[in-house]
């Protein structure tokens, strides 16, 4: 009896290793799977981005099916309509633009030619993606999206603006309560000018971020004079405040 017993509990040991051993294998291949698709649903979108290259747009899910070389029965597979696939090519815009623009915002140099820098960068991106920027500030999908990406970065770059122009403010004993609005005043006016830029065309990027530059940098030399204050355009800062940005999402396929 004794016996019988042992059998039964080792045989109800090795039944619940072989359940985990199978779980862990299933675990393992959704994994895989999930992985598989996150790939797959990039790979598409970098294909809609070069889509967008030769159709504007106004490109259709066919267009990016023939980029990325597979029927759209394929595409739908990875994106539920237009307008996800809309959100996602937001999201890759959002990144181009974040990976040049945060390396500008904090580098270490004097003040004008770190604006510069900045406005490079913005202008730099719309210019490599026209039509991305086209479809994103304008385009609308016959369906509604879930974020309206452009305003959602528009914000998030007014909000790090707010919090660098602020530290500097205090730092030199300045109010800073007017470091929201000229934030948002400044971040307006780019985007303003960029939009006008890309339709019309009527000067290079360089000088068009020239005259920017110096723009936004009369307007900060004029407010700090008022308080006493004279900063040298061409020196870099003591002390080089930073800031934080980007987004938190990300998108992941579960199924």
């Amino acid at each position: 009896m004794t016996f019988v017993i042992e059998r039964v509990k080792r045989s109800g040991k090795q039944s619940s290793k072989a359940s985990r051993d199978e779980e862990t294998t299933g675990d393992a291949r959704r994994d895989r799977w999930r992985k598989h698709r996150i790939a797959r649903r990039k790979e598409f979108v970098e294909a809609a981005l070069r889509a967008l290259d030769t159709h504007g747009p106004d490109l259709g899910m066919e267009d990016v099916a023939a980029e990325a070389g597979v029927t759209k029965p394929v595409l739908y597979r990875h994106f539920d309509d237009k307008a996800d696939l809309y959100v996602a090519l937001g999201q890759r815009g959002t990144e181009i633009l974040f990976e040049r623009l945060i390396p500008a915002i904090n580098a270490e140099l004097a003040p004008v030619p770190r604006i510069r820098m900045a406005l490079d960068a913005f202008f730099t991106v719309i210019e490599e993606h026209p039509n991305l920027y086209r479809l994103l500030a304008h385009g609308r999908p016959e369906k509604p999206v879930s974020s309206d990406v452009v305003a959602e970065d528009k914000e998030l770059i007014a909000s790090a603006l707010t919090a660098l122009l602020g530290d500097y403010m205090r730092m030199f004993n300045m109010d800073s309560g007017a470091a929201e609005p000229w934030a948002h005043g400044i971040v307006g006016m780019v985007q303003n000018t960029g939009e006008w830029w890309l339709d019309r065309r009527s000067m290079g990027r360089d000088s068009v971020v020239e005259y920017l530059t110096q723009i936004i940098w009369a307007a900060i030399d004029g407010l700090s004079r008022q308080h006493g204050v004279v900063i040298d355009p061409n020196q870099p800062l003591e002390a080089n405040k930073v800031v934080q940005l980007g987004r938190a999402e990300a998108v992941e396929e579960t199924s």
